[in-house]
């Protein structure tokens, strides 16, 4: 089981510095980077303070600098809002300054907010079709004299200037349905997942759609598979309950984003009341100190070895939570003292 970090800046403060939001980030992954983690993970996302990340690339250049052993990935770049030359020249110029340190995970994006202002029109099952017309592309574009003729996208014979120092990008998709599972198989590449605010049912669900798609395309190489998941490593219950209480907010404002029916202002969402939060039980404190993995190192230890059982290679902590830095810095230093000596 390797360990990574998945991280953006967060805000929904209008008080909170985004120039001290960076600094805090960048501070998660030196500490990760030195704690042993195998990877650090960050996205994509437009005119949205709830999660600032505009260009993952231009983050994992700059973390390639203050790094020296992480690799480097999209947590995902958003294909549709992408041309395949630009993309694939881009991410080979990141892999080229990290030494051959990227990793590229790609989506078709989820947020329909997004969708109206980066590429109006557009709708989930379209933005699916171009990721998926996206990923072989990349991979023809890396492998040089590339030609075109695709729903979406057309051009002549194209190399990717400059290619990447690796060979070729490992290419991780985001993957939910069954469907997903079987494209990223089929087409040689790595998979990522999320139960998002549900339980272990759901994370073994996801691990069996993934082993179906294997056994499906028996001719391929098994990828690899992780599972990105909120993780609090509390010091006592108290404190546990209190990461709860954090992920509760967390995961109502990240809901509120997705139905797209409220007000937003500076980028920012407008407030939610505790009434208003109180009206989605599933993100209850007391149901997201079950689902997700919020507990003292033991019993971390014992949530994490049931995933590995389960064939995960990769657990990826999802450190976006409403909680403060100074918070979120020490579950991480308990994490890497008190969890993953249990791995080694």
């Amino acid at each position: 089981m390797k360990f990574s970090l998945f991280v953006h800046m967060e805000r929904i403060d209008p008080a909170q510095s985004e120039v001290q939001l960076y600094e805090e980030m960048v501070e998660l992954c030196r500490i990760a980077d030195e704690g042993g983690f195998h990877a650090i993970w960050t996205g994509e996302h437009h005119g949205m303070a709830f999660t600032i990340a505009p260009n993952p690339l231009l983050n994992l250049v700059d973390l390639a600098r203050r790094t020296k052993n992480v690799r480097l990935g999209t947590g995902t770049v958003i294909a549709p809002f992408w041309h395949p030359i630009k993309l694939a020249g881009e991410a080979a110029m990141a892999d080229i300054i990290s030494g051959g340190r990227i990793d590229l995970g790609v989506a078709r994006g989820a947020y329909g907010f997004e969708y109206e202002r980066v590429s109006p029109g557009l709708d989930a099952w379209t933005a699916g079709q171009k990721m998926r017309e996206m990923i072989p592309a990349l991979k023809g574009l890396w492998a040089g004299d590339y030609a075109h003729d695709g729903q979406f996208w057309k051009f002549p014979k194209t190399t990717s200037c400059p290619r990447p120092q690796q060979a070729e990008l490992p290419i991780w998709v985001a993957a939910r349905d069954p469907n997903s599972h079987e494209f990223a198989v089929a087409n040689g590449c790595n998979v990522q997942v999320t139960p998002m605010a549900l339980g272990d049912d759901e994370v073994q669900s996801l691990m069996d759609k993934f082993n179906a798609a294997c056994a499906k395309f028996p001719e391929q190489p098994r990828p690899k598979i992780m599972c990105l998941r909120h993780t609090y490593v509390a010091d006592s219950e108290e404190d546990a309950m209190e990461g709860a209480r954090e992920l509760s907010v967390f995961f109502n404002y990240f809901a509120a984003w997705f139905r797209n029916d409220r007000p937003i202002d500076g980028g920012l969402i407008a407030e939610m009341s505790a009434a208003e939060m109180e009206a989605f039980p599933q993100y209850a404190p007391e149901v997201l100190r079950k689902n997700h993995i919020v507990g003292q190192a033991p019993e971390v230890i014992e949530r994490v070895k049931s995933y590995e059982a389960m064939g995960y290679d990769e657990f990826s902590i999802w450190i976006d939570s409403m909680m403060p830095f100074e918070r979120k810095k020490a579950s991480l230093e308990r994490f890497i003292k008190d969890v993953m000596p249990a791995f080694s």
